[in-house]
């Protein structure tokens, strides 16, 4: 695995442990020369994130729209920062630098975008492996959400599955690069006269 895609708040959050979390894991993916890729921000958890990956000789790629760029948010000392158009090209350039994706606590922009990766492997739009850093238990409630989905019929248990989940960055790391993606679905098949 060459980079890791990371989702994280651009809020520090209320506990330390959130912060320190993602130094972990920052220097965590450097020492084990795996880059990242991220939102581009030097705020909240994107930044501790990006500063201890740095300070540990690691890559780190930020992917910023342009409306974000200022020198308030954009990290300035970034291995590379790329700035796009939109949300929606950022997303899609992250997801395609990424050979996985992890997930840090934090807001709404966290779980659009987690959720929205999540959306596209059930699609089989790819087969890279996602983890939640569940510091503190931040992801149980939406655990439980997922889980009552699951319950009620609206998501499959298999592609609840898909969601790797530890209190501990380094014991996540290690189950994220021994992932092997379910099998995919058999595509129903159409028959000439139906198209």
């Amino acid at each position: 695995m060459r980079r890791i895609c990371v989702f994280a708040g651009s809020k520090h959050g209320v506990r330390a442990a959130y912060a320190d979390a993602a130094r972990t894991l920052g220097v965590l993916l450097a020492r084990r020369r795996i880059g990242i890729v991220y939102g581009g921000g030097q705020v909240g958890l994107m930044g501790v994130l990006a500063d201890a990956a740095l300070q540990a000789g690691g890559e780190v790629i930020g992917i910023i729209p342009g409306a974000l760029a200022t020198e308030e948010l954009a990290h300035p000392a970034l291995s590379e920062l790329r700035v796009v158009a939109s949300m929606h090209e950022r997303k899609a350039l992250m997801t395609e630098l990424g050979d996985g994706f992890l997930a840090l606590p934090g807001g709404f922009g966290t779980f659009e975008e987690l959720f929205e990766t999540i959306t596209w492997a059930q699609l089989g739009l790819h087969a890279k492996p996602f983890g939640l850093v569940n510091t503190e238990g931040y992801f149980d409630p939406l655990l439980r959400m997922v889980g009552h989905a699951v319950a009620e019929g609206f998501i499959h248990a298999r592609h609840r599955d898909i969601i790797l989940c530890d209190r501990e960055p380094a014991k996540l790391l290690d189950a994220l690069l021994a992932y092997r993606p379910p099998p995919p679905r058999p595509q129903p098949r159409i028959r000439e006269d139906e198209t």
